[in-house]
């Protein structure tokens, strides 16, 4: 039987819900209530997000094999990325940090921050994770060997490397400027055949040590949105509960531009359970208002797909569609936001 690794929360989430969370632990799929009429929207030209190109970079980083920190694979995929964002017209930093995993392994890790108009004082916070599990712990076979991760969470960078690649091409930019954190060490979590105590913070180890130690050190962002398994063949999207308490409005504008831009079927209209990820820390550490973009797919009682954590999760599940979904719907949101 197939384990969430954030079902662990859930009874700790219902009783946090009873201190005043904005909804409860019933049913995982809840009608979302309109709370505004759509505001009636200019046109607006915005550069156009290369489904292609953006495929091309997820399967580049998977080409390196499996991102696991403190190996070459990982190493050779950082200095790719660090390069690429630098090509692409970004001021790129290299955070390097130590930490330790759950076993006591020494992690050698490194938070890729990448800034865009670094002069607007209004900036927006874009960020994925780039490395991948260092074991298949929800597969039969070989559970113990890392795995691709193509979609967990290649997808989300490549989608943000495009995002970065038009926009640096295009002749009107965003009025506001954005960052991009490429996150370290969110899937060296503890797996559940460890022997002893569950330890809830083993996970999202980048953005621990980022919220802890913001780069610049005085960083503070309008809102955040983080990218996270967001590129499988008919992936949903439902309205999760860390982003939809801390940040409510960011989490409307983005999926009512996504029903505008005729993405409804991947944004949809649903409420889902709470969950532990990146932008959990960013939350409750850094305190910028983020929100998780993340596939929701709950059907036997797993929040993400069957590929989760096994050796599925390659590129024969990534789909040029829903790449372009959510790196478009990015896109517009950048562009309609103003000073």
């Amino acid at each position: 039987m197939k384990n969430n690794r954030y079902s662990i929360f859930r009874n700790a989430i219902c009783i946090a819900a009873t201190a005043g969370m904005l909804f409860g632990c019933g049913p995982d799929k809840k009608p979302v209530e309109k709370v505004a009429e759509e505001v009636v929207l200019q046109p607006m030209v915005t550069p156009d997000f290369n489904s292609d190109s953006s495929y091309e970079y997820v399967s580049r980083q998977v080409a390196f094999g499996p991102r696991v920190p403190n190996t070459k694979p990982h190493m050779d995929c950082g200095e790719y990325l660090a390069k690429f964002f630098t090509k692409h017209g970004g001021w790129v930093y290299r955070q390097q940090f130590s930490a330790k995993a759950f076993d006591g392994t020494d992690l050698r890790l490194k938070n890729i921050i990448v800034s865009y108009n670094q002069k607007a004082t209004k900036r927006i916070l874009l960020a994925a994770h780039w490395d991948t599990r260092p074991f298949a712990d929800q597969d039969e076979v070989d559970p113990k060997k890392p795995i691709d991760g193509a979609n967990d969470g290649a997808s989300g960078v490549g989608i943000l490397m495009e995002l970065a690649r038009v926009i640096n091409l295009a002749e009107k930019k965003p009025d506001v400027g954005f960052d991009i954190i490429l996150f370290d060490g969110e899937d060296y979590g503890q797996p559940m055949y460890y022997p002893g105590p569950y330890q809830n913070d083993s996970w999202c180890l980048g953005s621990q040590y980022w919220a802890k130690h913001k780069f610049p050190a005085n960083y503070s962002a309008y809102y955040g949105i983080l990218l996270d398994m967001v590129g499988a063949k008919d992936a949903t999207f439902a309205k999760e509960g860390v982003s939809v308490e801390n940040a409510p409005s960011v989490v409307n504008n983005v999926w009512t531009t996504a029903a505008r831009l005729g993405y409804g079927k991947h944004f949809i209209n649903v409420m889902s359970q709470p969950i532990t990820d990146d932008h959990t820390y960013i939350n409750k550490l850094a305190l910028i208002p983020m929100i998780d973009i993340i596939e929701y797919e709950n059907s036997d009682d797993v929040y993400f797909g069957s590929y989760w954590h096994t050796h599925n999760d390659n590129m024969n599940i990534i789909d040029k569609n829903t790449l372009k979904a959510v790196g478009q719907t990015l896109i517009e949101v950048l562009y309609r936001e103003k000073l």
